[in-house]
């Protein structure tokens, strides 16, 4: 049997632009087998979606929160639970 799948849509607010944080997503997902995107808004914010496994998507979470060294994290919501099906993992453009 396959474990459960979690999907989530997060929005990570701080100094998250200019700081490596779209890289340091992408970089945890592909270690953690997660698929899904991260991209900057233009409102100075991060948002992502991750899907995988239950104990990945909270250790993607746990890791959105610390963030990479020159970041400073506000804070992190899950705006959404459960949505699309994704395959790999992309950074997208700006919204």
């Amino acid at each position: 049997m396959s474990e459960p799948t979690r999907t989530v849509h997060i929005r990570i607010e701080g100094r998250v632009q200019g700081v490596g944080y779209r890289a340091f997503v992408e970089m945890n997902a592909a270690d953690l087998g997660l698929a899904g995107w991260v991209r900057n808004r233009r409102d100075g914010s991060v948002e992502a979606v991750v899907q995988g496994s239950t104990p990945a998507v909270a250790d993607m979470l746990e890791l959105c929160r610390n963030g990479p060294p020159a970041s400073r994290v506000e804070r992190v919501e899950i705006v959404g639970e459960g949505v699309g099906v994704f395959s790999g993992f992309q950074v997208r453009p700006t919204t």
